[in-house]
């Protein structure tokens, strides 16, 4: 028995030691969300919550894509349109959802016409985005679903950041 034991241990250290490497590929998980026929995605730990859309209270003077401010349990958030802002759209749809992003302590809203699912893609098989496609830094870049379908990754801290200011 003590024998068979200091077989396996020399088989482990030996394979623990070993320098052989594996190429270890990154991989994101992706909340992938639709908006006017279009897929889009965005990494899932930048999400805090997600939740069905629900009329925003307007503020003067603000920009077309700001939808207004919704009082989700007691906190103020702003929620802007996805759609506006990317000048793709005119309004996000009726039973569409807000996908609530955290952006330090902050949290803001982005409306959108469906979320659809979660995907794990590898860092490699995500182009990334020229300097037209950028947008003023918030479009990450261009990735592949099932190997037919390109999804727009966006850098979703960035785009709310910029509602913040």
């Amino acid at each position: 028995m003590e024998v068979r034991c200091c077989r396996l241990t020399q088989i482990r250290l030996t394979t623990l030691a070993s320098t052989e490497t594996t190429a270890s590929v990154t991989k994101i998980r992706v909340l992938l969300f639709g908006l006017a026929e279009q897929a889009y995605g965005c990494d899932i730990r930048t999400v805090r919550e997600i939740i069905p859309l629900r009329p925003a209270t307007r503020l003067p003077g603000s920009p077309d894509y700001v939808c207004g401010l919704i009082n989700l349990r007691g906190t103020i958030v702003t929620v802007l349109d996805l759609g506006r802002r990317l000048e793709r759209t005119s309004g996000s749809r009726a039973d569409g959802s807000i996908i609530l992003v955290e952006v330090g302590t902050k949290v803001v809203g982005v409306a959108v016409d469906e979320v659809m699912d979660v995907r794990t893609l590898s860092e490699d098989s995500i182009e990334d985005a020229t300097a037209d496609e950028k947008r003023g830094g918030w479009v990450r870049g261009m990735g592949r679903i099932d190997d037919d379908r390109v999804v727009i990754l966006l850098d979703m801290p960035a785009l709310a950041t910029q509602v913040l200011l």
